[in-house]
């Protein structure tokens, strides 16, 4: 019933195209845009990169925006739990602000554990090729642990807490990423310098010169 209930919603919903294409609005920025989305454990180091790396684009003159998961669970998702199901629909919503937001012309870096490789194709799809860059923060759940600033790892471990990725909740690996970390082995300056140059030599920099 609710799937008839949706198909005839649908039917009666049709797309806008509008004047102003994200073309233009590149343009005017200056820039290319395009979706930065960085996976991994709680305590990999994905909201530094995240941050560190808008911090980087945003002071040479690049229109960035940082969806952070802890963010997105106070506001859009803050009715979802974290349970399989809802940790799918949580991917989803922020995949298709990201879209909404690269639309608009705007460099948007997600940080997400987002565990679960189907829910993260899905979200590639959404986009052209080019468009999503999947950085992998690759580290061991033991480093992550010694860096549990958040006490996530220690609550999980007592039982106060149920679903963490990577005590009683799975993380798939991406297999194929368009940048791979290792955050317990390379140092932050040395991440930030080789996400910028992966941007810089696919060409979402060097744009209409934009200085970096």
């Amino acid at each position: 019933m609710v799937y008839r209930e949706n198909c005839v919603k649908l039917s009666n919903i049709f797309l806008n195209n509008s004047v102003v294409t994200r073309e233009n609005r590149q343009d005017l920025n200056g820039h290319k845009s395009a979706v930065i989305w960085f996976t991994g454990l709680s305590g990999s180091g994905k909201s530094t990169l995240a941050h560190l790396t808008e911090e980087k684009l945003h002071k040479v003159g690049y229109k960035t925006f940082v969806l952070d998961g802890d963010n997105i669970r106070h506001g859009i998702s803050s009715d979802l739990l974290f349970n399989k199901k809802d940790r799918k629909e949580n991917a989803r919503r922020v995949g298709e602000v990201a879209k909404l937001m690269m639309e608009a012309g705007i460099v948007v870096i997600v940080s997400l554990i987002s565990p679960f490789i189907k829910d993260r194709s899905f979200v590639r799809g959404l986009m052209q090729q080019g468009d999503f860059i999947e950085i992998y923060c690759d580290s061991d759940i033991e480093v992550c642990e010694s860096r549990d600033v958040k006490g996530l790892y220690k609550r999980a471990r007592n039982g106060k807490i149920k679903n963490l990725t990577g005590i009683d909740s799975p993380y798939e690996p991406p297999l194929s990423p368009e940048i791979c970390i290792n955050t317990a082995e390379k140092s932050i300056k040395n991440s930030i310098i080789e996400i910028i140059e992966y941007l810089d030599n696919e060409n979402i920099l060097n744009y209409k010169g934009v200085k970096k």
